[in-house]
């Protein structure tokens, strides 16, 4: 009996040494990654990578993870024409992540995940006196106002994603469309497509659904890049 003692207080600290061990080197592969996500994406700031699964050490070993949450703020991306667009938050689900020993490089089988942009960040992406604002008759539509030659502006506009990387925004109406000529010109203010580069290789943007608080736009992926 005191033989059996002994060997499952050994088993237990065993055990415990173990996961402490596996605890230290998550974190530390969390931080890596977070760096190599910063460096690859230009962020200003380092995202939060989490990790899930354990033991960690084994998944290491089989050289793939269960499963990886990233979360990125303020991810700028290039629109062209000098105008850019603004992602408050990304916050994506990567499954099944193949990585190599030194975590140099790591790709996700399948993601999903959400953007978030506000509506402040979506007016500076329209341009100079264009305000975008929440529509509520619509989950996917918003409120478009603006001037026009000494005119106020104002339009419902539909919002839409695509092919996969621009979002596209296009006025319902056009008030005082009768007048030739004017409908084309209150276009060029209110319509337009932006698009979102710079979001990890193999992520397109899918949905869009818009609330009080800004565009959520859900994103899916496969065999996305996490870092490399």
């Amino acid at each position: 009996m005191r033989a059996l003692r002994i060997t499952l207080i050994v088993a237990v600290i065993l055990g415990v040494l173990f996961v402490a061990a596996d605890r230290i080197a998550v974190s530390i592969a969390e931080s890596k990654a977070a760096d190599k996500i910063k460096t690859s994406q230009g962020l200003t700031g380092t995202p939060d990578v989490s990790i899930k699964g354990f033991p960690f050490l084994t998944q290491v070993a089989g050289k793939e993870l269960d499963e990886v949450d990233i979360s990125m703020e303020g991810l700028t991306t290039d629109a062209g024409n000098g105008r850019s667009v603004r992602v408050s938050e990304l916050d994506a689900q990567l499954h099944t992540v193949g990585i190599s020993g030194d975590f140099s490089s790591a790709t996700a089988d399948r993601a999903t995940g959400t953007a978030h942009i506000s509506y402040a960040d979506l007016s500076r992406a329209a341009g100079p006196g264009i305000t975008v604002a929440y529509d509520p008759s619509g989950t996917n539509r918003v409120k478009i106002t603006g001037s026009l030659m000494g005119f106020s502006l104002t339009a419902r506009s539909t919002i839409t994603v695509v092919d996969g990387d621009t979002i596209k925004l296009h006025a319902e109406s056009v008030p005082g469309g009768s007048v030739p000529g004017w409908e084309e010109k209150v276009r060029q203010r209110t319509d337009m497509e932006r698009q979102v580069e710079g979001l990890p290789k193999g992520m397109r943007l899918d949905t869009v659904k818009t609330d009080k608080d800004g565009m959520d736009i859900s994103v899916t992926g496969q065999n996305v890049e996490l870092a490399g």
